[in-house]
């Protein structure tokens, strides 16, 4: 096991490249843990799991946790591309290209994070092996793909009250939890971190937020919100 500042990576979970014979039906996160040179990772909060310009060398899927890719421009603007889940699959670059490539995604852990993930040249030696493996990655490329674009729908409000109620209920479709008061997303959620995601300010985000509390649309407890009615959330600012 090695480790250094927020980042854990345990013992290879695998030693063999997928087959031709799968025993069955497998999860991505089955075919991933099962490739030669596959580990899990652990990354504390707010931990960088790739620079811009970095080597593409391995592929991610989440296990557990929330993961915030981001583009970094010239003008030193960070700008957030997805917010993943768990069983999504970043860090596929190499994957398209064929050949080494630089990351040109900023990766953190938005929460503490578990990963599985593997070498590129295995996931690639396994999709060549078995097409399943190949449609497997595909149907996790495609939803990335989807959060993405659900992304970037939400940046595209230049008004800041409705860019931030879009990526509420982004964040109930994606991560919230169902109760007896609304739907409680499952993240601890500082304004500072709202703010960077949705390109804002922390003063702006607390006092949008006051606003929404102060309609009786969200309540917010030790950094967990919950929308207490995301239909009359979405029409009141659509």
């Amino acid at each position: 096991m090695s480790t250094s500042t927020g980042f854990t990576r345990y013992a290879p979970l695998g030693n063999a490249v997928a087959t031709s014979q799968p025993a069955g039906p497998r999860s991505l996160m089955e075919v991933i843990r099962g490739l030669e040179g596959a580990s899990t990772e652990m990354v504390e909060r707010n931990k960088t799991i790739f620079f811009p310009g970095d080597p593409a060398e391995r592929v991610y899927l989440i296990r557990r946790g929330a993961v915030r890719l981001s583009r970094v421009y010239e003008s030193g603007e960070e700008i957030t591309v997805a917010l993943l889940r768990e069983n999504s699959l970043f860090g596929v670059l190499s994957l398209l290209t064929g050949q080494r490539s630089d990351r040109f995604y900023h990766a953190v852990a938005f929460t503490r994070v578990e990963m599985v993930t593997a070498p590129a040249t295995s996931v690639r030696n396994a999709i060549e092996a078995d097409t399943a493996v190949g449609l497997r990655l595909l149907q996790g490329l495609s939803s990335r793909i989807l959060q993405t674009e659900t992304m970037i729908e939400t940046l595209t409000h230049r008004d800041m009250s409705s860019r931030l109620v879009s990526f509420l209920l982004v964040l109930c479709r994606d991560f919230g939890v169902p109760d007896e008061l609304g739907i409680t997303i499952d993240l601890r959620l500082s304004h500072q971190a709202i703010a960077e995601a949705i390109g804002s300010t922390r003063v702006t985000i607390t006092r949008l937020l006051g606003d929404l509390r102060q309609s009786g649309l969200v309540q917010i407890d030790r950094k967990k919100i919950t929308v207490l009615d995301p239909i009359a959330l979405a029409k009141r600012f659509s």
